[in-house]
């Protein structure tokens, strides 16, 4: 608990006044002031979460806690439990969605065993930090402990504590675990004041009658523990999952070092809400790398204020679309960092036809 406490009391406020900065200096390039839209915007958020008018961006990682989660035994989702140790095997061999699209973004992936209900043997590039072998099924009881939720906190402050120490300059989001959708649900319901009705979706890809079933597990799961809406760990713990807590860890992480954080999907926005409710600053440091299919994804956003870049109706998770965001994000700010000015390439303002 006092990792989680140091962490909030250690993050800062981002320097509103660099922005103007920022956005000063892109405006001195050789280009229509604003012409490269969203592209300026995240070297602007970027520059201001990093403190420099002129960062660099050379180094990026994408974190993916995996974990279960008990509610899966309601059937809820459209996949069985043991999905996510196979994929944890198959992340490890670089065969899934996320290592191909990180390889062509050339980010590296660290794969975390936070809470998998599965005992892997010794395995290269498998960080082993499990809190417990799953949660709870949430409809029957609390799915963590509040002593478990900071213990899978902790490790996702511990996470980007070592990204920040090995010199990464971006992070990312991911995350693995069958019925996660579930939670984030549950979680994002909760924060937002929407009806689970509406903010629930088909996960891993669930019929309408299985859509209707995990809606009403949903609720039950929430009538049953009745989280504290004032209390975003009482809702943590109650409702969400050892790999959202990870990722409430690494988001806060994450800002305390200033390292900025682009998010990925639905579970990611689920985490997002919890950490910007421990710490409202926490938000400035965040990216919302693209809108989810989930439809919660988007009221999540709207909550937060985070406009997605991207809409290519993914939701797969794994930290895939947050890798996307991140070539776009290198390429904002390799235009703020490396792109003459007027003064440098000696062309006049007034004569270039470029106002």
């Amino acid at each position: 608990m006092e990792a989680l406490n140091r962490t909030l009391r250690e993050i800062q406020r981002v320097d509103s006044s660099l922005k103007g900065a920022i956005q000063e200096k892109l405006d001195r390039l050789t280009k229509p002031p604003g012409s490269l839209g969203r592209l300026e915007e995240v070297a602007v958020w970027y520059g201001t979460a990093r403190g420099e008018i002129k960062p660099s961006l050379q180094k990026k990682a994408v974190v993916v806690f995996a974990a279960d989660h008990g509610i899966v035994e309601e059937g809820v989702s459209a996949y069985p439990r043991e999905v996510t140790a196979q994929m944890v095997y198959n992340f490890l061999r670089g065969g899934a969605a996320i290592n191909v699209l990180a390889r062509h973004a050339q980010v590296e992936v660290t794969v975390v065993d936070i809470g998998v209900a599965h005992d892997f043997e010794s395995l290269s590039g498998l960080r082993y930090r499990k809190v417990k072998p799953g949660t709870a099924n949430m409809v029957l009881e609390p799915a963590m402990s509040i002593c478990e939720t900071h213990a899978a906190i902790e490790v996702g402050l511990a996470m980007a504590d070592e990204m920040a120490e090995r010199g990464f300059d971006l992070i990312a989001t991911g995350e693995m675990g069958i019925a996660n959708t579930s939670a984030s649900s549950a979680i994002s319901s909760l924060i937002t004041g929407h009806p689970v009705s509406i903010m629930t979706g088909r996960g891993a890809g669930v019929d309408d009658m299985q859509l209707a079933h995990k809606i009403k597990m949903i609720e039950k799961a929430i009538a049953r523990n009745i989280p504290d809406r004032n209390d975003p760990l009482d809702i943590l713990a109650k409702v969400g999952g050892l790999e959202i807590a990870g990722l409430v860890g690494l988001i806060l992480g994450g800002a305390k070092n200033r390292l900025p954080v682009v998010l990925d999907g639905f579970i990611s926005g689920a985490a997002a809400l919890i950490a910007v409710c421990l710490n409202r600053s926490v938000r400035d440091y965040l990216l919302a790398s693209h809108l989810s299919a989930e439809p919660g994804h988007r009221l999540a956003m709207e909550w937060l204020g985070l406009a997605p870049l991207l809409n290519l109706s993914l939701r797969l998770g794994e930290g895939t679309g947050a890798v996307v965001g991140m070539g776009l994000v290198e390429a904002g700010v390799k235009i703020l960092s490396e792109m003459a000015t007027f003064e440098e390439a000696g062309i006049s303002k007034g004569e270039s036809g470029l106002q």
